[in-house]
């Protein structure tokens, strides 16, 4: 498999912000992905169709020319929601989600819901449209280990939720343990996750390599070498539960290099090489595809893309920064090496 072809795939899960770090981040991203379900979590979030459509054309503004990606909105779930705002929203052509963050689980988290009582009216018109909830699974209680949050999320908020509303559509997103894999895999059909590439390459002991790693610091948090082996599993098993979403978020590096440092890695500069890397190391490169090309696009019942991408096998260094913003952003494997490269991509 040198080089290695590829039904051309999509992210599902991306972060790009907004401004002049939209800008610049947004071209990594378009090289080698047809679509991607953007991140609402703006300041102040993207809460209503109108915001999503604005933030849109914002992101259409911003591609290279010549490029055809899409942008594939989502909407940030607030206690001010409503089901008539989620029945346009289902109506639209450009939104195919809505985003739930329990308040203060991670960044531009705080318009999030403290409590999903209020928000049953929004659930019933999410069921009823088929309109997925995509879910940052964290429990928020501050008692609660930062390493088991997203099993009691799973275990006391998810799981009531998907029995009380018993068709929602749910996306259980970047899932980061073998619990999060079970649970997925024991859930009806109508429950799918997408897994990150340094979810899939790294365990926690890579936060103090050398001494404290801020720029291997994400939410949820990386776990121990047992759970990353069994993403691994799940994301090369075939399964059509699982699929790509890198999670790829941008942060400067003053940002990042402070003493309360922001929570994110920025993959998308390497994205698709990355991911080659976690299969090839499990001996599974012929499901690649289907993970990054095929599950996504089955589960929000859009089309699979018609253009390829193809990788070959070549090692080359990453920039120890990019320049974004007119400041610096410093990616993953930051001034080390990646083992697969992207040669090309078509429509």
């Amino acid at each position: 498999m040198d080089p290695l072809t590829l039904t051309r795939p999509d992210d599902w899960h991306l972060h790009l912000r907004d401004g002049a770090l939209l800008r610049d981040v947004l071209p990594h991203t378009a090289r080698q992905f047809a679509r991607a379900i953007v991140m609402p979590n703006l300041a102040p979030p993207v809460a209503t169709c109108e915001q999503a459509a604005a933030y849109r054309e914002r992101i259409l503004k911003c591609l290279p020319e010549g490029s055809d990606f899409e942008p594939l909105m989502a909407l940030y779930l607030t206690p001010r929601t409503t089901a008539q705002e989620i029945e346009r929203a289902a109506a639209s052509d450009f939104v195919h989600g809505v985003k739930l963050y329990p308040a203060g689980a991670t960044t531009n988290s705080e318009a999030g819901l403290a409590s999903l009582e209020a928000a049953h009216p929004v659930f019933e018109a999410m069921q009823a449209s088929g309109l997925p909830l995509l879910v940052h699974g964290e429990s928020t209680d501050p008692a609660c280990d930062v390493f088991e949050r997203e099993r009691v999320f799973l275990e006391q908020t998810l799981a009531p939720l998907l029995e009380r509303f018993d068709t929602l559509r749910v996306v259980v997103e970047h899932i980061t343990t073998r619990d999060a894999v079970h649970f997925v895999e024991s859930a009806a059909e109508r429950v799918a996750a997408t897994i990150t590439p340094h979810h899939l390459l790294l365990n926690r002991n890579a936060l103090f390599e050398g001494g404290i790693r801020p720029h291997h610091y994400c939410l949820p948090v990386l776990k121990a070498e047992a759970h990353r082996q069994a993403l691994v599993e799940a994301a090369t098993s075939g399964s059509a539960k699982f699929f790509l979403g890198t999670d790829s978020a941008p942060h400067l590096r003053s940002a990042k290099e402070q003493a309360r440092g922001c929570a994110g890695i920025y993959s998308a500069h390497a994205a698709l090489e990355l991911y080659a890397e976690a299969f090839e190391s499990a001996g599974a490169l012929d499901r690649l595809e289907a993970f990054a090309s095929f599950h996504g696009p089955d589960f929000y019942g859009l089309p699979r893309n018609r253009g390829r991408v193809t990788l070959r096998r070549e090692r080359w260094d990453v920039p120890a920064i990019y320049q974004a913003a007119g400041a610096e952003l410093v990616p993953l494997r930051a001034g080390e090496s990646v083992g697969w490269k992207l040669a090309g991509a078509s429509r």
